[in-house]
């Protein structure tokens, strides 16, 4: 089974999630804070080295009435240069509402605000990986 990693882009954060060897679950990984390309590319080659990784799936928010805006825009020329950059297949994964659910499941689990704040995005490109996982496991 190849090793996927999911991917939460957000204007000051990358939220991470790996799925396990079998391809049946998402676990949140880290939150990458950004800084510049370079760096947090680094951090990213780092990771895919350490786990192996095979594919990338990058959240793509779209608007609840299915289109695509700034935000999505941001994303998919991210998707494009993680995968001319790192020359492995990148799939855009719908993420509407995937930070909302993350936001919560954490209030349900009467989780802090300020802890929230730092495992939302790692939750959120969890969910983004779980969800691309679920659609390609023939039940």
């Amino acid at each position: 089974m190849k090793r996927l990693m999911g991917l939460d882009y957000g204007d000051k954060t990358i939220g991470i999630a790996l799925s396990d060897e079998l391809g049946w679950t998402a676990q949140g990984l880290e939150v990458i804070r950004r800084t510049t390309a370079e760096r947090d590319l680094g951090r990213l080659r780092d990771i895919i080295a350490q786990y192996k990784v095979e594919e990338l799936v990058v959240g793509l928010p779209k608007n609840m009435n299915n289109t695509i805006g700034p935000r999505g825009e941001k994303c998919m020329e991210f998707a494009r240069y993680l995968q001319e950059t790192l020359e492995m297949p990148v799939h855009m994964w719908d993420e509407r509402l995937t930070t909302v659910s993350a936001q919560r499941t954490l209030i349900e689990a009467d989780v802090s605000r300020k802890k929230r704040k730092q495992v939302i995005d790692k939750m959120a490109a969890a969910l983004i990986l779980q969800n691309y996982m679920d659609s390609k496991t023939v039940r």
